[in-house]
């Protein structure tokens, strides 16, 4: 394939990344959305994405695209996107499982000439030293000689309608110079932002991976320094907004780090420098401290709880908001419900309220129930753990008001004032 106007693009995985590149790519040349959950099809075939990144309105733009869970749709496309989640597994070691199927399954529709490009999280060297293999034994065809393969990390921030995969600006890279050249050109249809072509795919590995490993050591920083305020008696915002006035000091604040690519990311780094023999201190160090701090939130509630003289064993809590950010469902590795299961060490009862998330897939991936309204009066403790717009609206007086006369209020986002709050991270 050496032109533009040949490009018949398959996007494996209609998560997160996928589905927005999908529909984008869409508006531009034919497209097939591949997921290998029927649900997921028949979903986006009737106009609804239950992840909240693309309205309906822009699925029906996508004139171009179509969605299927059979893989011989993909046999007459030429040019795959890996979208697929990389996952960690419960020993914080890299899970390439679904990397390594979603290479199977193209491996088993490649042809002569075509492009395989992967946007999935990776350790420097996992495209060709994993994949490309895979794509090879499946296919029965030649790397470099037969088919080719590019690298260009996702960037996409769930639940943010500002930084969307079109204004965000775009890592590329290819097997070959003249294929590295043509990938950068596909990306180039849809992204507006412009495209940065990085020397060779390891190198745009690289990139991706420290992206977050750099925001989780900063983080792990700033938690520390709260750690060490809280010992002093300082408000830890209050130090942050006075060193914040000099023009270079990273605004960063404390908080849990979760999610699927800042508390995931870095261990794919650490796992690849293990194996070439070298120990990472910084990095695993911030690690273990970001890790920790759901641990800590529950030993300075329960502190709190004895100060003001409330029974802890037995008492009942409430934790407004379990996805792992703001104004967003995805649950994926949220560091909520580690707050959440050391509460109940403490054989406490605890409520879960967010309105962002769907109670069943709660369910399913942590084996909890969240409530569906919330009860004024009702608790010992109100934990802010995620700073939905919803619970911004509610004020300081609605939010005091969920909590028994004498109660909590924990506010771990600094959604309200150090007054109107107990204890602030």
């Amino acid at each position: 394939m050496s032109q533009l106007t040949e490009l018949k693009i398959a996007i494996i995985g209609l998560g997160y990344v996928g589905l927005p590149l999908a529909v984008e790519f869409g508006k531009k040349v034919p497209v097939i959305g591949f997921d290998i959950h029927q649900k997921r099809i028949d979903e986006l075939n009737a106009g609804h994405d239950h992840t909240l990144e693309v309205s309906s309105e822009e699925l029906a733009s996508a004139t171009q695209l179509d969605y299927s869970a059979n893989l011989a749709d993909l046999k007459h496309c030429n040019f795959f996107i890996v979208t697929v989640p990389t996952p960690i597994d419960e020993f914080k070691q890299p899970d390439l499982t679904p990397l390594i199927k979603a290479s199977q399954s193209i491996g088993q529709v490649l042809k002569s000439g075509d492009i395989v490009v992967y946007e999935s999280t990776v350790y420097p060297g996992a495209t060709e030293e994993v994949c490309i293999p895979v794509l090879e034994r499946i296919s029965g065809l030649v790397f470099n000689q037969d088919f080719y393969a590019g690298y260009s990390p996702e960037r996409i921030n769930p639940g943010d309608k500002l930084h969307r995969v079109n204004n965000i600006l775009k890592i590329t890279s290819g097997s070959t110079p003249e294929i590295a050249e043509f990938v950068d050109q596909v990306y180039n249809l849809i992204v507006e932002a412009g495209t940065y072509k990085a020397e060779s795919i390891k190198v745009a590995e690289a990139a991706k991976v420290i992206e977050n490993t750099q925001r989780d050591v900063n983080i792990a920083l700033i938690n520390e320094l709260a750690l060490i305020f809280n010992k002093l008696g300082i408000d830890t915002e209050a130090v942050l907004k006075a060193a914040g006035t000099k023009w270079n000091f990273l605004p960063f604040r404390p908080g849990l780090v979760g999610g699927h690519c800042i508390g995931v990311d870095p261990y794919y780094l650490t796992y690849k420098a293990q194996a070439i023999g070298y120990h990472p201190e910084i990095i695993l160090a911030g690690r273990r401290l970001n890790d920790a701090m759901g641990s800590y939130v529950v030993t300075q509630l329960v502190k709190s709880m004895i100060k003001k003289k409330i029974q802890v064993e037995g008492a009942k809590v409430l934790v407004l908001g379990l996805s792992f950010k703001e104004n967003c469902p995805d649950i994926r590795n949220t560091k909520v419900i580690d707050i959440v299961k050391e509460l109940q060490e403490y054989h406490i009862d605890v409520d879960i309220y967010d309105p962002w998330v769907d109670a069943s897939e709660a369910e399913q991936e942590y084996g909890i129930r969240t409530i569906d309204e919330l009860q004024q009066g009702s608790y010992d403790a109100v934990i802010l753990a995620v700073a939905h717009q919803q619970f911004i609206e509610l004020g300081a007086t609605e939010i005091q008001a969920l909590g028994k006369l004498n109660h909590v209020l924990y506010d771990l986002k600094y959604v309200l004032t150090q007054s109107e709050s107990d204890i602030r991270l």
